[in-house]
């Protein structure tokens, strides 16, 4: 009688990383948005596209490939905030095409009003990951949140305010994407994104 001996077999992920192009995707598309917001610049073809191509199908790649990598947030955010953008999109064009209707102030802050909810249960998902996306999240909440009560309540004051605070957001992304490339690229941490606490 044989005994066979069991062995383990360590499988090395070589895939790139995808969670820089996600970050990458949303940050300038939620600088440029919310520059939008607090009434610097209009909105514009070049917003609309920017949501669609960068926002919008760049991160739901990056959510595709994360599933890949078996990142359960990961997958949910990107597929998800990339529709998000899809579906901001398609809320503006559709009504000019005569598809639907154009929603009213109190169903936009609905709309926004969820997506802080949604963005409230991700936000207690980073303290699992490190300190700059908590930053991150946080201030997308904060967005989400304050540009639902700018609609309901029709108030440019709050509405400029949530601007500046997606501007922080979106540059907060920006630098973790850049973060994460360089980190890996230099095999250090160039750009500090804090300890992370997931095992």
């Amino acid at each position: 009688m044989t005994t066979l001996e069991n062995k383990m077999m360590t499988i090395v992920d070589k895939n790139a990383n995808p969670a820089p192009l996600g970050l990458l995707g949303f940050g300038l598309t939620t600088i440029l948005l919310n520059i939008h917001n607090i009434g610097s610049i209009g909105l514009t073809s070049m917003i609309l596209s920017m949501g669609i191509f960068v926002g919008g199908l760049a991160q739901v790649i990056a959510g595709i490939l994360e599933f890949k990598k078996n990142n359960t947030f990961g997958m949910t955010a990107f597929v998800a905030y990339g529709f998000f953008w899809i579906s901001l999109v398609a809320l503006i064009l559709m009504p000019a095409k005569g598809l639907g209707s154009k929603p009213d102030n109190i169903e936009m802050a609905a709309y926004l009003f969820v997506w802080g909810l949604f963005s409230t249960g991700m936000l207690i998902g980073t303290f699992r990951i490190n300190k700059a996306l908590q930053v991150v999240f946080s201030l997308l909440v904060v967005l989400f949140f304050g540009l639902a009560l700018s609609d309901y309540y029709e108030s440019a004051p709050i509405k400029i305010f949530s601007g500046y605070v997606g501007i922080l957001c979106g540059l907060g992304a920006l630098y973790t994407s850049l973060a994460q490339i360089l980190n890996e690229l230099y095999n250090k941490e160039l750009l500090p994104i804090g300890t992370s606490h997931k095992k």
